[in-house]
């Protein structure tokens, strides 16, 4: 299978973490982008200001979770145009008004059945990673 490398848009970033775990554990862009859409689970990341979602893979026999650790960035000029939306007008109506820019920081395969916590496991290596592209 031909890895295709996932391009930046006005909704989803990646960064090069992430492009890397999905190469190394066989995940699309599509897979990682349904996680985020539609988690089983979803818990406080363990780096600061993140989310971490889950989706059951595998099967019965040979059970595995894919999980996703994102954050979600809003850029101060959609900020001002969401609150020039709003004034007078249904929130629930307006159009685009709550598009949140994520930030996949990273994805993994969890052999088994993780435990449910606080805080998901965060691969090795991965911190020093976020600080050195300033992403925490």
């Amino acid at each position: 299978m031909q890895f295709k490398m996932p391009k930046n848009d006005e909704k989803y970033h990646w960064t090069n973490h992430v492009m890397q775990k999905m190469m190394y554990y066989g995940l699309s862009a599509d897979r990682v982008k349904r996680v985020i859409r539609a988690p089983q689970r979803a818990e406080e990341g363990i780096a600061e200001n993140t989310i971490a979602v889950m989706q059951k893979a595998g099967s019965t026999k040979n059970p595995q979770e894919i999980w996703v650790m994102y954050a979600e960035k809003r850029d101060k000029q959609q900020e001002t145009r969401d609150k020039k939306k709003v004034v007078g007008k249904n929130i629930s109506l307006v159009p685009g008004l709550m598009s949140h820019k994520k930030i996949i920081i990273t994805a993994w395969r969890y052999p088994g059945v993780s435990p449910v916590r606080d805080r998901v496991p965060l691969p090795e290596g991965l911190m020093a990673e976020l600080e050195r592209e300033n992403l925490v």
